[in-house]
């Protein structure tokens, strides 16, 4: 068991986390979740390096814990010439190859008695692992993530998805004590991201994972840790039925918002009367009424119930557009083919219009980016992008957007924004309050600087726009957000994601690369596609009602129909329970 004791923790900027207690316990495969920004990879980094930091509070761990990692921002060693069966043998390997040099010292040495300690330190460390079955270790877990095909290829030549999968198995053949992912599936593509699944479903430690990938969150978990507003809520079991106890604590708390605003509303306005009627009559009774009646209005102020935890404050993105171009071809690609070191893409041929909202899907390593990024600079006499279009592009690799040493001030005055209050009031719509208009860029999480990355996008007022997986890094409210800002825009897009709820959500069609060309499908055809390999028959069809009955509560909670909000829970537990 691992135990966080009122845990405390500040930046200078801001607070990140205040007397937070959580418990993680043998099989426990806990979400860690909460909005971007919240501090989620500090904690984590801090159960990994207490000694880095000055925090209050206990954290109770056993020192001879083994703890393995992924972090988000893993990096492809292209020079890395060894293959992937090599590469996930190390550990074994580097344990095998002590063992052999302690025996050989054994044979010479009369230091016999040290030796030995040192070769039954070995030795429990070689059975920590699995030692004597390691390799089939390996293959097991290669075979578990549809990857035994990449055995024999070297590590440098592997796509980011698949480097990202082979680093998640390397760390679990490990055999740590808690298994820590800091947003594992990020960029990966359908199917990688089902093999995620797989390993994660099937490993048997303690895990702790930052997502925020519906996909995982809804097939995962038996833990839920939410940090938000510098407070934390644990919940054991599934996160679609923490999502539903969090609205059934929304509409019970808004109820006794309410009815705690009706009854101050109506001792105000006793108070009002009870003050003119003193005016006019200086009466002694009539000024103690007047008194106990103030006293009795400031306990009600006093006591009335905070806003709720659950009352999660989702951003305002909007795509802003200054010029629309009527229902015409907006960006047209003739025959064009695609190379990155090798040939990714051959004889291509696509059309967008103006209006049109379209996601861009295929394999890692297919040639999505490099497309995007040939039609972005547009100096490639194949693609066509209309006279009067405007385009901005949002990049998977934000440094390639954002400069890192500049303050979030400065990076939207350079946007166009001039004024320190208009550029204060416009971020505030994207999650970024308080003095962190002066906090450098690199001191961002990924999911502030993703957030950032759409709110120059949205200050560009393009009409068309080029984005490359958006929704990556940024948490679920913000994902939904995002969508609701698509589904809004009177511009075109085209968008790369490997985020399927986005693309069902808000698409108009898909353009798939399969064999090195693209052809377009059906946002119902996609569907079908993804049914047959990644669903359960009719789960989508679940999840649409389940959301067409959320949004029915929303609008009863707005009215304060908590009569309606109420039945309409009942009927969402109905719909979970089948999900």
């Amino acid at each position: 068991m691992i135990k966080v004791n009122n845990l405390s923790y500040s930046f200078p900027q801001k607070d990140l986390f205040k007397n937070i207690s959580f418990t993680l316990e043998d099989g426990q495969h806990c979400a860690f979740v909460g909005t971007s920004g919240s501090g989620k990879s500090t904690l984590i980094d801090i159960l990994m390096n207490p000694e880095k930091y000055t925090y209050d509070g206990e954290i109770d761990m056993e020192p001879t814990c083994r703890v393995g990692y992924v972090s988000q921002f893993s990096q492809l060693d292209k020079t890395k010439e060894t293959t992937v069966f090599e590469y996930l043998l190390e550990e074994f390997t580097k344990v095998q190859n002590e063992i052999t040099s302690i025996c050989t010292a054994m044979e010479t040495s009369s230091e016999i008695d040290s030796l030995l300690e040192e070769y039954q330190l070995a030795l429990d460390v070689f059975d920590s692992i699995g030692g004597e079955d390691f390799e089939s270790n390996v293959n097991k877990k290669l075979n578990l993530a549809n990857l035994t095909k990449l055995k024999h290829q070297r590590v440098s030549e592997l796509s980011g998805g698949e480097f990202k999968l082979i680093q998640v198995i390397k760390e679990m053949l490990s055999s740590p004590n808690l298994m820590i992912m800091d947003e594992p599936e990020v960029f990966l593509d359908f199917d990688n991201l089902n093999s995620l699944r797989n390993l994660i479903n099937n490993h048997k430690g303690i895990m702790l994972i930052i997502t925020h990938n519906r996909y995982l969150l809804n097939h995962c978990f038996n833990k839920i840790i939410h940090l938000e507003n510098m407070e934390l809520q644990e919940f054991n079991g599934r996160y679609l039925d923490y999502n539903l106890t969090l609205l059934q604590s929304k509409i019970e708390l808004q109820e006794i918002t309410a009815a705690e605003n009706e009854e101050i509303e109506r001792n105000e306005d006793v108070v009002i009367n009870l003050r003119k009627i003193a005016t006019f009559n200086a009466d002694a009774s009539r000024g103690k009424a007047l008194k106990a009646r103030v006293k009795y209005l400031e306990r009600l102020e006093a006591r009335k119930i905070k806003a709720p935890f659950v009352d999660i404050k989702q951003p305002n993105i909007s795509f802003d557009i200054e010029d629309e171009i009527e229902d015409t071809v907006v960006l047209k690609v003739n025959s064009c083919s695609i190379a990155f070191d090798e040939l990714l893409l051959e004889n291509v041929n696509f059309e967008i219009k103006s209006t049109d909202k379209v996601a861009l899907v295929g394999s890692n390593g297919t040639g999505k980016t490099t497309l995007l990024r040939e039609i972005y600079k547009n100096n490639n006499d194949l693609i066509e992008i209309n006279d009067n279009a405007k385009v901005a592009y949002l990049s998977q690799l934000q440094g390639e957007r954002l400069n890192e040493s500049n303050t979030i001030f400065e990076e939207l005055f350079d946007a166009g924004l001039k004024t320190y209050d208009d550029i204060r009031s416009y971020i505030s719509n994207y999650g970024f309050e308080g003095e962190i208009l002066n906090q450098k860029i690199e001191e961002l999480s990924g999911g502030e600087k993703n957030m950032l990355q759409l709110a120059k996008v949205s200050a560009s007022k393009a009409n068309l726009l080029l984005l490359d997986e958006p929704t990556s890094h940024l948490d679920t409210y913000s994902q939904m957000a995002l969508e609701k800002a698509i589904q809004n825009y009177k511009g075109a897009i085209l968008m790369i994601s490997h985020d399927f709820y986005t693309i069902a959500n808000c698409m108009d069609y898909v353009l798939i690369i399969e064999d090195k060309t693209i052809r377009q499908i059906s946002i119902r055809k996609f569907r079908k596609m993804i049914y047959a390999s990644y669903f359960d028959k009719d789960y989508l069809e679940i999840e649409q009602k389940k959301k067409l009955v959320e949004t029915k509560i929303e609008l009863a909670l707005k009215d304060n129909n908590f009569v309606r909000a109420n039945k309409l829970c009942l009927e969402l537990e109905d719909l979970i329970k089948m999900l």
